[in-house]
């Protein structure tokens, strides 16, 4: 109990020195993070919608009118590019039964840009012989995903297998085929708290554009 304790109080320390080595909380850095934002979103003219219009619109967004659904609960902005043919993996779990569980892996074509410091990070768009692969497992009981990376960029990159909750937001809402003219693409704005390891630690906002495309 004593070690749990001093682990705290160091680890506390050194939250404090970190936060006073360069003068900005984490407070301090959630609010950069959204006046980046914010101002991402002004200079690339994206119209933002809420849920309830996105539901009206069939959970779909006007592209020609570059709308971006704003999802309050995690402040992720999304724009469903193409909704993809075939079938959700809520609609595949839905088949089988009411409770059931499924596996599919999906193949992702993606950019990667440092809305902040206006970098792109890492991409996969621009070699043919290269494709994020994720195993993703859909457990229709509790609408929970699990889903890992088995490999491509984003493992080589971060070192982990961890897929950011911003990449699985989007499969409530695209159709999975494994025909590459009919695949779903969406472009989305991930916040540190739904991003990668690096993003969360840093309160780094991400922009993506990423294609899912049904695997074998």
């Amino acid at each position: 109990m004593k070690q749990t304790i001093w682990a705290l109080v160091a680890l506390c320390g050194m939250t404090m020195l970190v936060s006073c080595d360069n003068g900005e909380t984490y407070a301090d850095m959630k609010e950069r993070e959204k006046n980046a934002i914010n101002r991402f979103i002004t200079d690339n003219n994206i119209k933002v919608i809420n849920y309830e219009q996105f539901v009206a619109q069939d959970s779909t967004t006007n592209v020609e009118e570059n709308e971006f659904v704003l999802f309050n609960e995690d402040g992720i902005y999304m724009q469903i590019e193409a909704r993809g043919e075939g079938k959700s993996m809520i609609e595949m779990a839905k088949e089988q039964s009411s409770d059931s569980t499924i596996s599919k892996t999906i193949l992702c074509r993606f950019f990667e840009y440092d809305i902040e410091g206006g970098d792109t990070i890492t991409t996969n768009k621009y070699s043919s012989s290269i494709v994020d692969k994720m195993l993703v497992k859909y457990i229709h009981r509790s609408r929970r995903y699990q889903a890992s990376f088995t490999e491509g960029r984003m493992v080589e990159k971060y070192r982990s297998s961890v897929v950011p909750q911003g990449w699985i937001k989007p499969l409530d809402y695209i159709r999975l085929t494994r025909n590459a003219g009919k695949i779903a693409k969406i472009r989305i704005i991930v916040p540190h708290s739904s991003g990668t390891s690096n993003a969360s630690g840093y309160v780094l906002p991400m922009y993506y554009e990423i294609s899912y495309q049904l695997g074998i």
